[in-house]
């Protein structure tokens, strides 16, 4: 797990693919949009360097990011889906509170979302920004 800055006042993103290389490189595009004040977690591979997901490197992802303004949790597919699930089930209910799992694509998502956060907008305004990228056409 990656975080690009220390927690502060901003909502922070946690990003979780199959692939490391993905996730950090989404997450190197949203510091690009974000600036440096947005926090940005990354979850992506397996335990071993190879595809697949790490459910221990979630869990802290989603415990970090449960801090402070909380947090949006976006995921590519599968199994990153279903390790996320999982470590909701370790966390407190104060630390669940605190964070929005959005149904939205991980890219133009975690863009929207960064963008969002780097106002200072909430939590559920950073999601919502999130979930409204699936409506973006690109023609």
């Amino acid at each position: 797990m990656a975080g690009m800055n220390e927690r502060n006042g901003y909502v922070a993103l946690v990003l979780v693919s199959h692939s490391a290389a993905i996730a950090e490189g989404v997450a190197e595009l949203v510091s690009q949009v974000a600036g440096p004040d947005v926090s940005i977690l990354t979850a992506g591979g397996g335990p071993d360097g190879t595809l697949g997901t790490d459910g221990g490197r979630v869990l802290e992802a989603l415990r970090t990011a449960s801090e402070g303004a909380g947090g949006v949790v976006l995921m590519d597919l599968g199994s990153s889906i279903l390790s996320v699930r999982a470590a909701l089930g370790e966390l407190s209910s104060e630390q669940r509170e605190r964070l929005a799992v959005v149904d939205a694509p991980l890219v133009e998502g975690a863009v929207a979302a960064g963008v969002t956060a780097s106002t200072g907008a909430t939590r559920d305004e950073t999601a919502l920004a999130a979930t409204q990228a699936r409506a973006a056409a690109k023609f």
